[in-house]
């Protein structure tokens, strides 16, 4: 993965951070002044007993030290300020491109797995982020000034003093490498942790967990999962201690080397002790800057795991999307004439299409029920009506236009669709509701609340609307969930209704209730009906049957009861 991937995140930001850099070489600069004016103090001001000289260089020493904290505190600001928006960039971004995801990316990955790339990897990457850029800008700068420095006051010195370097690199792209495969491994054993959190903590979870006797299993596999994750860390920990306890080794060993130095025969006498003490200090001084860019590196080095998790997600295709010349809508007035034509589709990865050769018409204002057995192919026409997914032969069309060529938040508005399969946020019943139409009006709340027939028991409760409905909607039956979500979609008076199974979880009673509700509102829209009870489906303008992806039969409720074919046997 190239490195110029990552710098372009930054770019937005480079006048932001050319002020950091200028901030970190005057600073730079600044710190430099402390060990001449430390030779000076040793070398002139106290062997002459000059108390006016020395004054002026305490004072000189202190106004570096305020002057560099100020500018540090600065530059800290800028580049955490800068980090921080790169970060919510790129987990907006990550998180935008998922939602423009299709069903099937869904199906396919693991919640948990999803969650940790946002959550974990992007964390992971935030230090990086905030601080690579100034660190190295600021470290470089320094380590520059300072050898500068040393060279200005002894080059022989400073020759012995680089005998650090070529160990030091070798031993940083050791542990890099190391880094980099031990961090790759510890966000994929996080992705493992978040997937088990998510199986065995959600509600759906935990019933299951409970009813199968599953939970000391889940504990075992979540403690099994934990132990790994601490033998990473302490492998990503020791991997740097080494590096850096061998590194201390050598920088605490070259002071010594350079007062043997000075002691030699050769070279006694030449260097006064100022020279020697701000020698050494600025030595010692050079290790931390050094070490710092060092770090940055084997930090930058093992992060580019969770780049590369990151950009896989940025990178994947997303398979239905907005058209590139949509065709212009006023969606209220879409008439809702619905047509199949040679309609196929197959499932990625099937060998076999789910649906083959569909042709229908669906009047604007008439009802379409699709019945047949489970794995017919029924929810499979409800989806592509949606466009959860594309057909990968034919078309589908709304009023003459191809759904591929509508937008998406066009499409949305002229479909609604309950399916049987309800999802509650975790929010009060008048958020939920609110969901499909954010500046939806108590009273308009009310009103597809009372259609679905829910309006009463919602008012029943202590705090009414603003009932919290409970992970996943577990507060409510299935019967008061299903109505919940009826009434969310009514919200937006779509003008196509697809009602997958819509009532399956009603009992008779409050199925009578809703569908009559349903067919007072069906006046003036299309409705497609998914039903397995075909009681439901009884005053249907149009009934289809399918059967193994194919249609099978069609006609009206009395026309194929006279048929005496599949509809019949499954009426009997």
């Amino acid at each position: 993965m190239s490195l110029r991937r990552i710098g372009r995140l930054f770019v937005p930001y480079r006048w932001p951070l050319l002020v950091v850099v200028l901030i970190i070489v005057a600073s730079s600069i600044v710190s430099i002044a402390s060990p001449f004016l430390l030779r000076a103090v040793i070398d002139r001001a106290l062997p002459q007993q000059n108390l006016t000289l020395l004054c002026w260089l305490v004072a000189g020493m202190v106004g570096v030290a305020a002057v560099t904290s100020a500018f540090g505190v600065v530059q800290t600001w800028i580049s955490t300020k800068v980090g921080q928006q790169v970060m919510h960039r790129l987990r907006t971004s990550v998180f935008a491109h998922l939602q423009r995801q299709s069903i099937d990316f869904f199906t396919r990955t693991r919640t948990g797995e999803v969650q940790s790339r946002i959550t974990n990897d992007i964390g992971g990457m935030e230090a990086v982020v905030t601080s690579t850029a100034t660190s190295i800008a600021s470290n470089l700068t320094t380590v520059v000034a300072t050898a500068v420095a040393m060279a200005a006051l002894s080059w022989k010195l400073s020759l012995i003093s680089l005998v650090v370097m070529p160990p030091a690199v070798w031993l940083t792209r050791k542990v890099a490498r190391m880094r980099r495969a031990i961090t790759t491994a510890q966000q994929r054993e996080l992705a493992d942790l978040n997937v088990t959190i998510e199986e065995g903590l959600s509600i759906g979870g935990v019933l299951l967990s409970k009813t199968m006797g599953a939970g000391p299993a889940l504990v075992s596999r979540f403690t099994a999962s934990s132990e790994r994750l601490i033998d990473l860390e302490l492998r990503s920990q020791l991997a740097g201690r080494w590096r850096m306890a061998a590194m201390s080794i050598v920088f605490a060993a070259i002071p010594a080397v350079i007062y043997l130095s000075a002691g030699l025969p050769g070279t006694a006498g030449t260097l006064s002790i100022g020279t020697l003490v701000a020698f050494t200090a600025l030595q010692s001084t050079l290790f931390r800057p050094l070490m710092g860019l060092l770090n940055v590196g084997v930090s930058l080095v093992s992060s580019l795991a969770l780049f590369a998790r990151i950009f896989e997600y940025l990178d994947l295709p997303v398979d239905i999307d907005d058209p590139a010349t949509p065709v212009d809508i006023a969606p209220r007035a879409v008439a809702g004439h619905v047509r199949f034509e040679d309609v196929t589709f197959a499932y990625p990865g099937s060998p076999t299409a789910a649906v083959a050769g569909i042709n229908l018409d669906v009047p604007a204002g008439t009802t379409l029920a699709l019945v047949g057995e489970t794995g017919s192919g029924k929810s499979t026409l409800a989806s592509l009506v949606s466009r959860l997914y594309d057909p990968t032969g034919g078309r589908v069309t709304i009023d003459g236009v191809d759904l591929r060529s509508m937008r998406l938040a066009d499409l949305a508005t002229i479909v609604g669709v309950v399916s049987q399969e309800t999802y509650l946020m975790h929010a009060s019943v008048r958020e939920n509701l609110r969901h499909a139409k954010p500046d939806a009006t108590d009273a308009e709340i009310e009103m597809a609340a009372r259609a679905a027939q829910i309006h009463e028991l919602i008012v029943s409760l202590p705090d009414g609307y603003d009932t919290m409905v409970g992970s996943r909607g577990y507060r409510f039956s299935g019967g008061e969930k299903q109505r919940i979500a009826i009434a969310r979609t009514l919200l937006r008076d779509p003008r196509i209704l697809v009602l997958d199974e819509a009532t399956s979880a009603l009992d008779t009673e409050t199925e009578r209730a809703v569908q009559s509700a349903f067919d007072e509102l069906a006046a003036g829209r299309t409705t497609i009906t998914i039903a397995h009870r075909l009681s439901t489906v009884r005053s249907a303008d149009q009934i289809v049957v399918l059967d193994e992806g194919r249609v099978l039969e069609r006609g009206t409720h009395e026309s194929l009861l006279g048929a005496d074919g599949r509809y019949a046997a499954l009426a009997s």
